[in-house]
């Protein structure tokens, strides 16, 4: 079984994409670590994100870097939004992804183009969303309790403007699939929001079965 876990930054669609990879138990990759490591490898090499040639150049990185925390760092998520944008990363990380998803028994994947590109013919697709403002809040409390001072303003302003690249972004941008579930996380606390995703995939197994 594959399921395909989309949505914006700060949603909920890591958390609850491990948690059904855990009952299931399937293998899961968060397809946005791939960009943050192409983000941290082109910052290591003194890149520019913002340059097509440096973000492909820095797209062979070895998968030991995904378990690297400076990955979930703010600064790295930023410019990871900015290199995604580029189509030759995207093609480049095409493969790998789809690689994943097809491995023998299926797999769990989250992203922002899961349902549409990555794996269009999953079994499952979930879009998950929350309002800005509350996805703003959650990052805001995350970046404290990593010690970072930034204002709650700017962390909004932040993620409307991560949205707005990734929705307008020319290649793969982020939508809804038209076959995809909607799970909306503003004012769901994390079990309950893993228990309506888990009854929404059971849902759609057995509609297809």
């Amino acid at each position: 079984m594959i399921i395909a876990v989309d949505g914006p930054a700060a949603s909920g669609k890591g958390t609850i994409a491990r948690a059904l990879a855990r009952h299931y138990a399937l293998p899961h990759l968060d397809t946005g670590l791939l960009y943050r490591a192409v983000a941290a490898s082109v910052l290591r090499a003194q890149g520019d994100p913002a340059s097509e040639a440096d973000a492909v150049a820095a797209c062979e990185f070895d998968d030991a870097l995904l378990n690297d925390p400076w990955l979930r760092t703010d600064e790295v998520g930023k410019l990871a939004s900015v290199v995604s944008a580029h189509p030759l990363v995207r093609a480049a990380l095409l493969e790998r992804q789809r690689s994943f998803a097809r491995q023998p028994g299926g797999a769990v994947l989250d992203g922002r183009d899961i349902g549409t590109v990555i794996a269009p013919d999953a079994d499952v697709k979930l879009f998950v969303k929350a309002t800005p403002t509350i996805r703003a809040q959650r990052r805001h409390l995350e970046l404290r309790k990593n010690g970072a001072t930034i204002s709650l303003d700017k962390v909004l302003a932040d993620i409307r403007a991560r949205d707005e690249r990734d929705a307008h972004r020319s290649e793969a941008p982020m939508r809804q699939a038209a076959d995809a579930v909607v799970l909306d996380t503003s004012f769901l606390s994390i079990d309950a929001a893993i228990q309506r995703a888990i009854a929404l995939v059971e849902e759609r197994s057995k509609a297809a079965g």
